[in-house]
């Protein structure tokens, strides 16, 4: 066990968040510690997690560098996880990049990262999440999508259809585990401020990361299936499916 490990007990639940170093991951993490749960924090960067980590009394959250590109890693670091939290009863995978792109830039490198990273890092860490929610009929999935997925737009191919791809692989969770109780959530934000976002031109609508946060944990608690942050983004993804494709192709949104 981790020489932090507390008995069960003390903690209103375990949560793990994959891409905790920073933005919507830490104040997912600081929001989870406040309201009672133990938290498994994963990042790259060890000493962002390191310093979060120590934000809170020893053994509130257990730091683990990783990087989720390194998907043969991943069965193990989640048994030991799961091991030394105690269990598992909450996962949430915000890890995810946009690099930029121009928009006559047709970048494999860039795509390959994309892919591995909001895509086949994601399918890891909650394909095992998925495995021990099924087992224990119990349990919180939670992946952190984005409005950009509701429609292939030009400014970056890669990354909106990563984003489409998630939506479809938690649609397809949630449609398996549902007769054993778990809640497979999807989250499709709008316009955050953090690292991914900054000194990016025109961007409206902007809310906080900690203020994601708090309507990431109430949409789980509510067992949402869907949700944008905020609502009003269900507008605008409502009315993008909806534009017919000429127009998407002359006047669309990039």
């Amino acid at each position: 066990m981790n020489e932090n490990s507390t008995t069960n007990t003390d903690f209103v639940g375990r949560a793990l968040i994959v891409g905790a170093s920073d933005g919507i991951g830490a104040a997912l993490v600081r929001r989870l510690v406040e309201s009672g749960y133990r938290v498994a924090a994963v990042a790259r960067t060890e000493q962002k997690l390191t310093s979060l980590a120590s934000e809170f009394p020893p053994g509130r959250v257990l730091a683990y560098a990783h990087d989720v590109r390194n998907t043969n890693e991943t069965r193990g670091l989640f048994d030991k996880i799961t091991a030394e939290l105690g269990g598992l009863d909450m996962i949430q995978f915000t890890a995810g990049v946009m690099p930029n792109v121009r928009e006559d830039e047709y970048d494999i490198e860039k795509d390959r990262e994309i892919i591995d990273i909001n895509c086949a890092g994601a399918a890891a860490w909650l394909d095992c999440a998925a495995t021990l929610f099924e087992k224990q009929k119990r349990g919180v999935i939670c992946g952190i999508s984005s409005i950009a997925g509701d429609r292939g737009r030009r400014g970056n191919p890669g990354y909106h259809a990563s984003k489409a791809w998630l939506d479809a692989f938690l649609e397809s969770l949630r449609n398996r585990l549902a007769k054993q109780g778990v809640t497979v959530v999807t989250i499709k934000p709008g316009y955050i401020d953090t690292a991914m976002t900054r000194g990016r031109k025109g961007l409206f609508w902007m809310i906080s990361a900690d203020e994601c946060a708090r309507r990431i944990l109430g949409a789980c608690r509510q067992r949402a299936t869907v949700r944008y942050v905020p609502m009003r983004w269900f507008w605008v993804g409502f009315i993008i499916k909806r534009v017919p494709s000429f127009i998407m192709t002359r006047f669309g949104p990039p």
